[in-house]
């Protein structure tokens, strides 16, 4: 028997909240429904979860800290935010987080599962993927299914989509990798915040190999990166 994919929601809203999840229930998901962010972080470090559906306002933690939490435990579990505000200092912040989606209230209950499953399809791809597994980036030496980063002092675990865009760039080694191909490698969709998202992204890889004079992530105007090696 397959097992059912596993879903942790937390939201305060109760009636949103129960709505949401017989909903989840119905569509043959697994959910488990936290009224804030403390009991969703308990209940998080005693089950197994597949993803993650979090309020931002709520009370005791807040999405953002919720998330942060969750990130230290499990740097790779999918997080979805959900947030009655569309500003975009917010979704910013929660791609900084690693935020897989991020989705405005009202929404359609389709619609988040329509999210979900393109989360889910992404995953299970990447784990089908088979690829090089090891770069050499100048002294920095990738492995793609560990996802670290590790010269001769240090490893530095990156996350899902951090190494997926590494990676990606690792394929297309100086060579201009298309930003809309990027986008709809790894994010699904090209939209406006997914396209935030990787430029958040680029930041952080350039940041873990700054220290190597010889490996550079350049801008192409126009067209993505290109990664010098």
């Amino acid at each position: 028997m397959e097992q059912k994919t596993k879903l942790l929601l937390a939201e305060d809203d109760e009636n949103l909240g129960l709505l949401l999840k017989e909903y989840l229930l119905a569509k043959g998901y697994e959910a488990s429904l936290y009224p804030d962010g403390e009991a969703a972080y308990k209940g998080f470090m005693k089950e197994h979860y597949d993803i993650c559906i979090l309020d931002i306002m709520m009370p005791k933690k807040d999405g953002f800290s919720l998330a942060r939490d969750i990130r230290m435990v499990n740097a790779d579990i999918p997080i979805i935010f959900l947030t009655a505000k569309n500003l975009k200092d917010d979704v910013i912040e929660g791609f900084k987080l690693g935020a897989d989606d991020y989705i405005t209230k009202p929404f359609s209950m389709e619609e988040l599962i329509f999210r979900i499953e393109a989360i889910l399809r992404r995953t299970s791809q990447e784990s089908l993927v088979s690829s090089e597994a090891v770069y050499t980036l100048g002294k920095y030496t990738f492995d793609t299914r560990k996802q670290i980063l590790s010269d001769a002092e240090k490893s530095v675990k990156l996350t899902t989509k951090e190494s997926d865009l590494l990676q990606l760039l690792c394929q297309n080694a100086n060579k201009v990798l298309e930003r809309n191909y990027a986008l709809k490698s790894i994010w699904i969709d090209d939209n406006y915040f997914n396209a935030r998202s990787m430029d958040v992204y680029i930041t952080k890889l350039r940041k873990h190999l700054k220290d190597e004079p010889s490996v550079e992530i350049i801008n192409v105007h126009g067209k993505g990166y290109k990664l010098i090696v």
